[in-house]
């Protein structure tokens, strides 16, 4: 290790600030910021996405606690929830409602805030951490073999050039590192965009006191299924300070609207179930209703690059991003920044290629997420310029036999679970045990309703025949 070395990072979110604690082993860090980091656990400007449902699953929680030891603790301390999965878990899968099994993974809670903010004071608080809040990136410095550092711009109008042996584009989905490299004489690099058209709607409630009195509620989950376009779902999620989150999401055709009332017509009748709708009935909100449309999922294949600039590489949501429906974005980003850190330690930093040993090594994280998430959305219409391809729809018709096991299967339900999580690769998927499961099918018979315990239902104020399977 040399101190003398240096990184940039850009990007402050979370994606940015794991990427900066990972790199502080082996040098000095910059994060560039274009906004004012808040001082607490509230909104930024540029993250506005942080009002919609947010989950870390365990995959994503492991690597978090890899490189920031007690953050677990830090996040239940300050009210965030642990959720077994999927023993606290109701879902409404495309192909019927999962049981509720033993707890074999699981989540964890609170709003991306919160998150936000306890991972970067601890990353901050590192001695060779700092910050440039309130600057822009324009550019990279170098040439199409070495990238040497970037240029910047502060708000107040003035520019600089940072130097650095590494640069880091964690700027999310507005990266513009494909530009960047198209400047320095490289390729754009192969991407693929799958967009079912989907629009989100948040909206924050205190859950009812019987709620907050019993200090937890299992995480629901309507999906979408893909088979009846337009799709539509909803989840409600229990964040800190005794809050649900609720997420109403629509594709093309089938949006949730804005409107406070709208909101509450969109969850009674628009998901396959309105067990969302029925909880959320009386309850208190506590904010407006939030709306985006940033919800493409998209890969772009840098480690495919026949080329490759020393000094450089993306990842976080620069590098993939997906639907946000199927929470996997910030358990990537952790995961991708541990593959950096084991990385440039097992190499060493001066190792040639380095540069693209990194980029390999993080975007090795988001292939199950990847899979899981244009599994199911690039059948919808419109998705894609020409529609699925073949081994979409052989793909798509293997994972919907696995939900359909899965519904009465408890073995089966752990397998998939294990990949959701991001715990283990999509490749378990293959394993011809899990084949001749899926051909077998379900061991047990279909669930007629959300499977919510009379505990759960009384705190909430609901009957029994107000979830039954007649809805």
């Amino acid at each position: 290790m040399r101190s003398a070395r240096s990184a940039i990072v850009l990007g402050g979110s979370l994606a940015g600030m794991l990427a900066a604690r990972a790199l502080a082993d082996f040098a000095t860090v910059t994060v560039v910021e274009r906004d004012t980091l808040p001082e607490g656990p509230g909104p930024r400007r540029g993250l506005p996405q942080a009002q919609h449902t947010h989950v870390l699953w365990s995959g994503g929680a492991r690597a978090v606690e890899e490189l920031l030891p007690g953050t677990a603790g830090l996040l239940r301390g300050r009210g965030a929830h642990y959720v077994p999965v999927p023993t606290d878990m109701v879902v409404l899968s495309p192909r019927g409602w999962f049981r509720r099994w033993e707890e074999s993974h699981h989540t964890l809670l609170c709003s991306r805030e919160l998150l936000d903010w306890t991972v970067r004071r601890q990353v901050l608080g590192h001695e060779r951490v700092t910050v440039l809040e309130n600057t822009t990136a324009g550019g990279l410095l170098g040439d199409a073999t070495a990238v040497t550092g970037v240029r910047v711009r502060r708000t107040d109008g003035t520019e600089d050039r940072l130097a650095a042996d590494l640069v880091l584009d964690a700027t999310g989905r507005a990266s513009r590192a494909s530009s960047w490299l198209r400047d320095l004489g490289l390729p754009a690099p192969a991407e693929r965009r799958i967009d079912p058209g989907l629009v989100y709607a948040s909206r924050v409630f205190r859950a009812p006191a019987a709620v907050r009195a019993l200090g937890r509620f299992p995480t629901v989950i309507v999906q979408a299924d893909p088979r009846q376009a337009p799709g539509r779902g909803a989840s409600l999620i229990m964040i800190e300070d005794g809050r649900w989150i609720v997420t109403l999401f629509g594709t093309r055709g089938g949006e949730p609207a804005e409107d406070g009332g709208a909101f509450m017509d969109f969850a009674l009748e628009a998901p396959r179930h309105p067990v969302v709708g029925r909880l959320i009935a009386d309850a208190e909100p506590l904010t407006e209703v939030t709306r985006t449309r940033s919800t493409a999922n998209y890969r772009r294949y840098y480690e495919r690059m026949r080329r490759w600039p020393e000094g450089f590489a993306v990842l976080g949501d620069a590098l993939a991003a997906y639907n946000p429906s199927y929470g996997h974005g910030m358990s990537t980003a952790a995961q991708s920044a541990v593959a950096l850190r084991n990385t440039v330690g097992r190499r060493g930093w001066d190792t040639p290629g380095l540069a693209r040993h990194v980029q390999r090594a993080v975007a090795g994280p988001v292939d199950a997420a990847w899979i899981l998430a244009v599994g199911q959305d690039v059948l919808y219409p419109g998705a894609t310029e020409h529609g699925p391809t073949l081994r979409d729809k052989v793909a798509s018709a293997y994972v919907n036999r696995l939900l359909h096991t899965a519904t009465g299967n408890g073995w089966v339900a752990r397998r998939i679970t294990d990949v959701t999580s991001l715990e283990r690769p999509a490749s378990v998927l293959g394993d011809p045990r899990l084949s001749l499961a899926a051909l077998r099918g379900p061991r047990r018979p279909k669930l007629d309703g959300p499977p919510l315990t009379r505990e759960e239902m009384a705190a909430a104020g609901l009957s029994a025949s107000s979830v039954t399977a007649s809805d």
